[in-house]
């Protein structure tokens, strides 16, 4: 059989991680013939495995219309495809062999609504390419989703039944060397390891901070996976800090094994309120780690039931300079007891 895999979007972060995942699925796969469509990742061709590069597509908006619209489904004739699979949230159109789609896109279902001047990608996911992965929806086959809540509203907006669907959470290859051990000092150590997108809400933790130095509260550490200079908010944000002289540390991108060291050692702070899965929330709590979550649905999903998770309002400082107080106070208590 000849199945054909169009991701191209996919360049960085989870959607790459998809990517990879069903590449490595394709190469072990003796019985069937893969094809996979992308922009700009390298994947090396195999025996059974077809590599279709359109870097171009990236360019812009239009550019990535145009493929989908006049160029992804000739694909499908001229190499004559039996099945589709689509990791890109959106069905190829005007093709009548059977599809499969990655549903991975949560802002069309997320409760809070962007304003065109707030911010208009995120405005135009919204309320225009929504409608394209809610007719998604209901032409595909079969929907592939990472999160019961993510289901739930694909069904209430696409007025699709449930059957349609396949609840498939993300492979975890976590190798848990070493469990969280509260640290013997009086300092807290609590981590934030997130891309620089604006509704990772970073700007959260740092008003926070902000307050906690008003308070004169300062024996404590907050650690961003960012250099500082991703993007015009990110470059705001870090000159903050350095003004108000907030305990928080830039440190950039790190290595997997450094993410898991941290879980070891630190509080996992988590203040996203846009994401399908959430998966620092999963490894934090697979390595035993104090976890401090934004109070939303995909949160609960993984972390309801788990007795180190403390839940605060993601648009709410005040509620999230709580949390981190009494977790400072906490550890100074327990130091005491021992």
């Amino acid at each position: 059989m000849q199945i054909m895999v169009f991701d191209v979007p996919a360049e960085i972060g989870g959607a790459l991680t998809i990517l990879s995942q069903y590449y490595d699925t394709a190469i072990k796969d003796k019985e069937n013939d893969w094809i996979f469509v992308v922009s700009t990742p390298e994947l090396k061709e195999t025996e059974n495995v077809k590599v279709l590069n359109y870097p171009w597509i990236k360019k812009s908006w239009f550019h990535r219309l145009y493929f989908d619209k006049l160029v992804a489904n000739k694909l499908v004739d001229k190499y004559n495809v039996d099945e589709i699979l689509s990791l890109q949230n959106v069905v190829v159109p005007k093709v009548k062999v059977k599809q499969t789609l990655y549903l991975h896109q949560p802002l069309p279902f997320v409760e809070k609504r962007y304003g065109i001047t707030e911010n208009f990608k995120f405005w135009l996911y919204q309320n225009a390419i929504s409608k394209m992965i809610f007719k998604s929806i209901k032409e595909a086959d079969k929907v592939i989703v990472q999160t019961k809540w993510i289901m739930d509203a694909a069904i209430e907006k696409a007025n699709v039944k449930k059957e349609k669907f396949i609840l498939k959470q993300p492979e975890l290859n976590v190798k848990v060397k070493k469990l969280y051990v509260r640290n013997e000092k009086s300092d807290k150590l609590f981590f934030f390891p997130a891309g620089a997108s604006t509704y990772k809400n970073h700007e959260v933790v740092i008003k926070a901070c902000n307050l906690l130095k008003d308070k004169r509260i300062s024996n404590y550490k907050v650690i961003f996976t960012l250099n500082g200079y991703e993007n015009k908010h990110i470059k705001t944000l870090k000159q903050i800090v350095t003004e108000e002289k907030l305990p928080i540390d830039f440190i950039g991108s790190i290595d997997i094994e450094t993410v898991y060291e941290y879980y070891s050692k630190s509080i996992l702070i988590f203040p996203s309120y846009i994401e399908t899965f959430g998966l620092p929330m999963l490894e934090a709590k697979m390595h035993e780690s104090p976890i401090l979550a934004s109070d939303c649905a995909f949160s609960h999903e993984i972390l309801d039931g788990y007795d180190k998770v403390d839940f605060f309002d993601p648009f709410d400082f005040n509620s999230l300079h709580i949390k981190i107080r009494d977790k400072i106070n906490e550890d100074i208590i327990l130091l005491e007891e021992e």
